[in-house]
């Protein structure tokens, strides 16, 4: 089977005659259980999943085994708490009732990309939602950036958003305020995909401010959480959120960030993880566009529309269009004419014999230029004179300032 580089099928479909993979009831239901002992992204954790699996790790901490490898006593004695505490069961049924469903690696809706987190990937995710994560992931794009955003900063995430979701991407980003809540309001206002990851229960509406988009994205999008129903969020909660915005995605594009942004974690991890990092430019004199002018001083590309975004990260021939300002008529113009129109001056008018002198040509080709440019409107005869039109104004003709 053909695969894209995130290890999914390169179409973004998954073949009729692939099986889909089950893990049995009790690695899922240690698993689950793990979400509640275990803090996302501990590496010791992920490590005793590899030598271990779910099952005797669970086994372990609730029967007053030695500590496993890389951990004290007290420590230990810690995880073994919350696992006297953790009721998985529940967990599962809460999620069930909410209409959401619990994934683990292994499962075929379980995205691939996630697997480059190596010994902090995720035990498993609780989802809301009823779209396949695998298959959104396969083209998706993380906006993030300030909380404490601007009106430019909403402006232009929102668009970002919307431009993005209009072409099939979907935007992934942490439902927080600023940044974060209008690149979801684009995708949704576009009708588009988008995926909340929170950094608690995904039965929770943190912030409380965004209680209503958070309900919105699980009804048309996806709300995925590591932490298990009901958990709540803390700062460092957050921070190790960013590492699975950055592995879910082809790359993450950075809408204002001071220099000590948050957000900013989110685009190192993209880096670590070799994923596309993206900043837009605000003004060099705002300390909240600070961050990202520094992150495309280090190697983020610049990108100012959805256009760009996804000639980066989209396939082979999807590319932005060419910028370029407006035309005006002087750019059809032969180099000999447009030479002669450029040597009239802005006011006033001047013989045929000084304007081939001034060019450097003879005086008959440059009455040949005059009559082509009087002919097309550019200039007009006055006496034995020439000058620039009247009815276009002082170089309005040739699209240049009067100097």
């Amino acid at each position: 089977m053909t695969t894209d580089a995130y290890g999914g099928p390169a179409t973004g479909e998954i073949p009729e005659d692939d099986e889909p993979l089950e893990l049995c009831p009790e690695e899922r239901l240690a698993r689950a259980a793990l979400t509640r002992i275990a803090e996302p992204g501990d590496e010791r954790a992920g490590r005793w999943l590899r030598t271990h699996g779910a099952q005797e790790v669970v086994r372990a901490l609730r029967e007053d085994a030695s500590p496993l490898p890389g951990v004290d006593e007290q420590r230990w004695a810690g995880l073994r708490s919350r696992a006297e505490r953790a009721r998985p069961e529940a967990d599962l049924a809460a999620i069930e009732a909410l209409g959401g469903r619990f994934i683990c690696p292994g499962d075929r809706e379980w995205p691939g990309q996630l697997d480059a987190l190596g010994v902090t990937r995720p035990i498993g995710l609780w989802l809301r939602g009823a779209p396949n994560l695998r298959l959104w992931a396969l083209r998706s794009v993380a906006i993030v950036g300030a909380r404490a955003c601007t009106e430019y900063g909403v402006h232009v995430a929102a668009v970002l958003g919307a431009g993005l979701a209009e072409r099939g991407w979907t935007v992934v980003s942490g439902a927080a305020y600023g940044i974060d809540g209008a690149a979801h309001r684009g995708a949704l206002a576009a009708g588009g995909a988008t995926v909340g990851v929170l950094a608690c229960g995904v039965d929770v509406a943190y912030p409380p401010g965004h209680a209503e988009l958070i309900s919105r994205i699980a009804e048309q999008g996806l709300m995925l959480a590591e932490l298990a129903p009901k958990d709540h969020p803390s700062p460092s909660r957050f921070v190790l959120r960013n590492r699975v915005i950055a592995a879910l995605t082809r790359g993450t594009v950075v809408v204002e960030a001071a220099l000590r942004s948050g957000s900013l974690s989110t685009a190192r991890h993209a880096r670590r993880l070799g994923r596309f990092v993206m900043g837009v430019p605000g003004p060099v004199t705002s300390g909240l566009s600070a961050g990202v002018h520094e992150l495309l001083r280090e190697e983020g590309s610049l990108v100012t529309d959805a256009a760009e975004v996804i000639e980066l990260i989209g396939s082979i021939g999807e590319l932005a269009p060419r910028r370029q300002g407006a035309s005006v008529p002087r750019d059809v113009l032969p180099s000999e004419a447009a030479m002669v129109l450029d040597a009239l001056p802005a006011r006033g008018a001047v013989r045929s014999a000084q304007l081939a002198q001034a060019v450097g040509i003879t005086p008959d080709v440059a009455v040949a230029r005059l009559q082509e440019l009087c002919a097309l409107g550019f200039v007009e005869r006055l006496g034995v004179g020439w000058q620039l039109s009247r009815s276009a104004g002082p170089r309005k003709a040739t699209g240049h300032p009067i100097e």
